[in-house]
């Protein structure tokens, strides 16, 4: 059974109690949680040598991180910071190291591209948080691949109009499992790349990102409040392009297992 299924089930059982408790006095001042219609599974992501899983809160990725791939978009890396957007949590598709996960071709996209990235989990959040304590704040690292429908993202960028619908659709966020910062330590160096077909299209270094995984963690608390269970996939490098039915895709980052889809 998977954890989050388990999760539910406990969810489950802790409201069942709450009803058999109900002819029970509350503590004064205390308040009953309303009831809801329905329940709603929570994302979870496995823990890499534990039995405990990460609850995702939210997904926040960096757009042109890598000055290259930056510069394949359009955009000049010396004078554009990069930006932030978001996926919803539940785009998250756990893929196992030492497997091939079957990964769906959306809907209303004829350009469907790969991007290789870095992940980094919180455990901690803040506002404002130093760049000089950022990495206090991270519970652990991944590697996954922020999917994009980028004809449907051009599309919208080039009628000004919000592009959620090329980046924030269901299993748009592949992802390993989460290694605490205890067993791998963290990344600031190390190969990453991609493979599709057994062919090199993605190939970098995580030195070669213009803003590092403090600088990212800083620049965003000072627009959001960061909390525990926030993870950020922290931009690609250059040569992102598309992918068809029946492709293989590989993922490496240096220090943490390989990833591999199959575009069904």
């Amino acid at each position: 059974m998977s954890s989050s299924r388990r999760g539910l089930l406990a969810a489950s059982a802790v409201a069942a109690a709450g009803g058999a408790l109900g002819g029970c006095a509350l503590p004064a001042g205390a308040a009953r949680s309303p009831g809801t219609p329905f329940q709603i599974e929570s994302t979870t992501i496995p823990i890499a040598g534990s039995t405990q899983a990460f609850p995702v809160r939210r997904v926040y990725c960096i757009g042109r991180n890598y000055a290259a791939h930056a510069r394949e978009m359009g955009s000049d890396p010396t004078r554009e910071p990069p930006f932030f957007f978001q996926k919803p949590a539940d785009a998250i598709q756990v893929v196992q190291p030492g497997t091939v996960a079957d990964h769906p071709y959306p809907s209303l996209t004829k350009n469907y591209h790969y991007e290789v990235e870095l992940v980094v989990a919180l455990a901690k959040g803040g506002r404002n948080i130093p760049i000089a304590s950022a990495l206090d704040h991270v519970y652990g690292y991944s590697l996954g691949l922020d999917m994009t429908r980028r004809d449907l993202q051009r599309e919208m960028g080039d009628q000004k109009k919000p592009w959620e619908i090329g980046k924030s659709f269901d299993h748009s966020a592949p992802v390993g499992p989460i290694h605490p910062v205890g067993q791998v330590g963290h990344f600031a160096d190390g190969a990453i790349w991609l493979k599709v077909n057994g062919q090199t299209k993605q190939n970098a270094t995580l030195k070669h990102m213009i803003w590092s995984v403090a600088e990212q963690i800083s620049r965003l608390s000072q627009a959001f409040e960061l909390m525990p269970g926030d993870i950020i996939y922290s931009g690609t490098p250059e040569n992102v392009g598309p992918v068809v039915r029946g492709d293989l895709i590989e993922i490496h980052i240096d220090g943490l297992p390989n990833l591999s889809v199959r575009v069904v």
